[in-house]
């Protein structure tokens, strides 16, 4: 029979801390700045909280950088042992420890969606926080937006606006300036040119009269009559046909949603060409009863 006196009983390793540390290095992975990871929350403290992401230091995450809003409630938004997603906002330290941004994660998402209504062309909901000599400032898709006066409803009292949801359409997303404009204007113009249809006759009233043509206001939107639109017979100077603030009826021809245009005619409500020029008057008084015979018009021209 063999004797084992003289060999070890079982295996033995000699195994430092040394080595230890370096087997920890060998399988942890590395964070870098700029990189989105999950971990789970171990430690709140007064200036932020302690992130377990799997590495030999806890993350941290500093309480400016914990939400969007200012004084975040930490246990509601980052409970104990629960996983959330971060991004990394600096290197590891000495200590291997790197700082953690939830706010910044949530920016991020903000711009992106941002970007992606406004390119949709659908409208948000802002709520009015305060206002300035320009106009009023808010709170849109978690980012801080602006609507200019000049693109608001109610241009007077803008003091009256704040708290207010305002529905708005963005004007310019840019990230990289931190800058959001919006209309409220738009939007509401947008919501009406939705009920409108080609061949509707509408009540209006004369917005501005250029060489080209007549713009016309009605139900919060405006279209354009060109001069070729008003009468069947040449018109010399719209001013001889028209005035500022006047009342008048047009018939929609057509409807650019994507240019934001409103194509409008009262050439299709003469029965003869000139009429118009004529007897105005008698045209609109009498342009109800046009309506159809100026559909059958448009119907003919556009087969």
């Amino acid at each position: 029979m063999t004797s084992d006196a003289g060999s070890p009983k079982g295996s033995q390793i000699s195994f430092s801390m040394d080595d230890f540390a370096q087997a920890l290095d060998k399988y942890d992975y590395k964070c870098e700045k700029g990189q989105v990871i999950r971990g789970k929350v171990v430690q709140h403290t007064d200036d932020g909280a302690y992130v377990d992401i799997g590495g030999k230091s806890t993350a941290y995450v500093p309480i400016n950088e914990v939400d969007l809003q200012s004084n975040p409630n930490l246990e509601e938004i980052l409970p104990l042992e629960e996983e959330s997603q971060f991004l990394v906002i600096s290197e590891q330290n000495a200590e291997g420890q790197v700082r953690l941004s939830r706010r910044q994660l949530q920016l991020k998402e903000a711009w992106e969606n941002v970007a992606e209504i406004a390119e949709l062309g659908h409208s948000v909901q802002m709520r009015v926080t305060r206002t300035n000599k320009g106009g009023v400032v808010g709170e849109v898709e978690g980012l801080q937006g602006f609507i200019p006066r000049s693109h608001l409803m109610e241009k007077e009292d803008l003091n009256a606006l704040v708290g207010q949801l305002l529905t708005a359409t963005f004007l310019e997303v840019n990230q990289s300036a931190n800058k959001l404009v919006l209309s409220q204007r738009r939007a509401i113009a947008a919501a009406r040119m939705d009920k409108l249809e080609a061949g509707q006759l509408v009540n209006g009233k004369v917005a501005k009269i250029q060489p080209y043509g007549v713009f016309v206001d009605f139900d919060g939107v405006s279209g354009l009559i060109h001069i070729t639109q008003v009468s069947g017979s040449r018109v010399d100077d719209l001013n001889h046909l028209f005035k500022y603030n006047q009342d008048i009826k047009v018939m929609i021809l057509s409807i650019d949603e994507y240019k934001n245009r409103i194509a409008l005619s009262t050439k299709i409500l003469e029965n003869y060409p000139g009429e118009m020029i004529e007897k105005l008057d008698e045209v609109m008084n009498t342009a109800d009863a046009r309506v159809e015979q100026a559909r059958e018009k448009m119907e003919q021209e556009q087969s």
